[in-house]
């Protein structure tokens, strides 16, 4: 008898949350759901274009999808933003726990170790692993009682699995300023992979899968010189466009990785290769 493979990968008629879903790699990630059959809830604090996302999604792809605004570092947004999902949706089958944030203060946000803030470091904690945690618990109350369960998705960073090249910083820039990789991203990025692997046995028994996506880095408005010395440094020799790490995401979220859970995938180009 013919099996058919390929309908593993179909995310027809599931839920899913985005969060994050605003952003560069975002927008993409909703866009790749959709286009695999799934309704989704674009969380973002940035509700205009969290909007905007929506109506494209609807506009384009044959789903329901709603923007919601929400401060993923207070408890009570995040409690209202489950519950508002699962009032519109019904279920929630699919959470992709994506978003992340550098800082109010940039100046602050890329200072050397030697000067960085206390203050600083909590606040970029609080976005990029206190949310992820936050949003994690209410949307793991939800599928512990769907028959089915569900599966989590969570992203982190290749520099939470491997220590940044600092020469590939000299001289370069990141929309007109220069950067580098702070501690507390790497640190924080780090705590993305130990707690997927944590929920990843917990959850269990109850059919919630979690895996991490790890990706390399990716275009979003880079200096030549960070490019040129960034895709030296990878095998495949450039770096990542933004809907190469689309088909990762729509993998784990699918019956395709139904025996998947507690994994990073690095979509790096190699970088970890090395």
């Amino acid at each position: 008898m013919k099996k058919n493979f390929y309908n593993l990968f179909s995310l027809q008629g599931k839920n899913a949350i985005v969060t994050g879903g605003a952003g560069i790699l975002g927008s993409h990630f909703c866009m790749g759901l959709a286009d695999a059959g799934a309704n989704v809830a674009i969380v973002d604090i940035n509700e205009v274009r969290a909007n905007e996302i929506a109506e494209e999604i609807m506009r384009n792809y044959n789903v329901k999808a709603i923007a919601i605004k929400c401060d993923l570092t207070l408890e009570s947004s995040v409690k209202l933003m489950v519950e508002k999902v699962v009032t519109t949706f019904g279920e929630i089958n699919i959470l992709h726990n994506n978003a992340a944030g550098k800082s109010s203060d940039l100046n602050q946000f890329f200072a050397p170790l030697e000067e960085y803030s206390l203050a600083q470091w909590k606040e970029i904690m609080s976005t990029n692993i206190d949310s992820m945690f936050l949003v994690a618990k209410y949307v793991g109350k939800v599928m512990k009682l769907q028959a089915k369960g569900g599966s989590i998705i969570q992203t982190a960073s290749i520099y939470g699995v491997m220590g940044p090249d600092n020469r590939i910083y000299e001289g370069s820039y990141y929309l007109d300023r220069e950067i580098n990789t702070p501690a507390v991203y790497a640190a924080s990025k780090g705590g993305v992979v130990a707690l997927t692997k944590y929920l990843a046995t917990y959850w269990a028994k109850e059919g919630i899968r979690v895996n991490t996506i790890t990706p390399g880095g990716t275009e979003s408005g880079q200096n030549e010189t960070f490019t040129e010395r960034y895709s030296n440094r990878i095998p495949l020799g450039r770096m990542a466009k933004p809907e190469e790490i689309v088909g990762a995401l729509i993998y784990l979220a699918s019956d395709a990785s139904s025996y998947v859970t507690g994994q990073n995938i690095l979509v790096d180009g190699g970088l970890s290769a090395w």
